[in-house]
């Protein structure tokens, strides 16, 4: 027999339809599109504006894309791991509420939150259920309504954070195909590059905090900014050395989209065209946990079987890493 091994068989995504584009930020903070547009790549991002619905909202419409597109049942679905930074509220899970509004009544679920690696982290716990053999289907969902967390008077962060969500489903796959290594790392340096400093039991809400501004994300732009290239480089190159890859065995390039000068790096460092670089930034900017799955989506009809695509991503923490994937089917 086989080992069997975890491949992703499904992909689904969602987006609000409200866009924010640079012209717009140009009437709310002091910047302009060619600022913007020369630092980040990004040129616009979806924004959630109703005030009655969360991430689980993006969330459930992106498994439901997956699920209707697919024709999938989702009482076969055994396991949701829901990855956000912004859950719709403290203790109560998301992913469990997801879970029972797409009808996965079969499925225990949770949320796993490690900024902007929270799917790239799930990706590999998702994995670690398949390959015991004890889980057949395992979705994974990447959503986060970052305008929930974002001040918009703060031209530093507000620029670059969007809405969104994508969902992708693992299976057993006995063909050597899906995630075939990983590389994972955490830092504790990086807890007050990038954080909101309020509202956790560190610093509980109060009057005071929200006088204060203090549950919005703060980010030292610069230091973030040399750890994000640095080690997103570094692990993918460190995966290619691992596997044996050169740069002309790498079909595609999946980093998440935090800037396009990272995203950049990143492909200098591991000898990758431009051309095998996936990237949607402009349309989205950095939607934290989805970055990762709505690539996949939008760019799923390039993708095919028995592709070696490499993941990277980096997030507040700090938390970063990457893993080695073959795709698995043709769409």
């Amino acid at each position: 027999m086989n080992k069997i091994s975890a491949a992703i068989t499904a992909v689904g995504s969602y987006v609000p339809d409200h866009v924010l584009t640079n012209q717009m930020l140009e009437d709310m903070v002091d910047t302009n599109d060619e600022w913007i547009t020369t630092r980040t790549g990004i040129k616009e991002r979806r924004i959630l504006k109703d005030p009655n619905k969360g991430t689980s909202y993006l969330g459930i419409q992106a498994a439901k894309n997956l699920i209707e597109k697919n024709n999938i049942n989702p009482e076969e679905i055994d396991l949701i791991i829901f990855a956000t930074a912004t859950p719709d509220m403290l203790v109560a899970s998301t992913g469990a509420y997801t879970a029972s509004e797409i009808g996965a009544v079969n499925a225990f679920s949770y949320d796993l939150q490690a900024a902007c690696s929270s799917f790239l982290y799930a990706m590999s716990t998702a994995a670690s259920y398949i390959e015991t053999g004890r889980y057949k289907k395992v979705l994974v969902i990447g959503a986060d309504k970052m305008s929930s967390i974002i001040d918009y008077t703060d031209r530093a962060t507000c620029i670059i954070f969007g809405d969104g969500a994508g969902a992708v489903l693992f299976e057993p796959n006995q063909e050597g195909l899906g995630l075939q290594d990983e590389y994972l790392r955490s830092d504790g340096i990086g807890r007050n590059f990038l954080k909101i400093e309020a509202g956790g039991s560190l610093l509980p809400p109060s009057e005071e905090t929200v006088a204060n501004r203090q549950h919005f994300v703060h980010q030292d732009g610069k230091n973030v900014f040399k750890y994000a290239v640095s080690n997103m480089a570094d692990v993918s190159a460190k995966i290619m050395e691992r596997n044996n890859l050169s740069d002309s065995d790498v079909n595609w390039l999946v980093a998440h989209q935090a800037n396009k000068r990272i995203i950049d790096a990143t492909a200098k460092r591991m000898g990758v065209p431009e051309e095998k670089v996936l990237m949607n930034i402009q349309r989205y900017g950095n939607t934290t946990s989805a970055t990762l799955p709505l690539l996949l989506s939008d760019f799923e009809n390039k993708l095919k079987k028995g592709d070696n695509l490499v993941f990277a991503s980096f997030g507040g923490g700090f938390t970063w890493g990457s893993i080695y994937l073959k795709w698995a089917y043709n769409s």
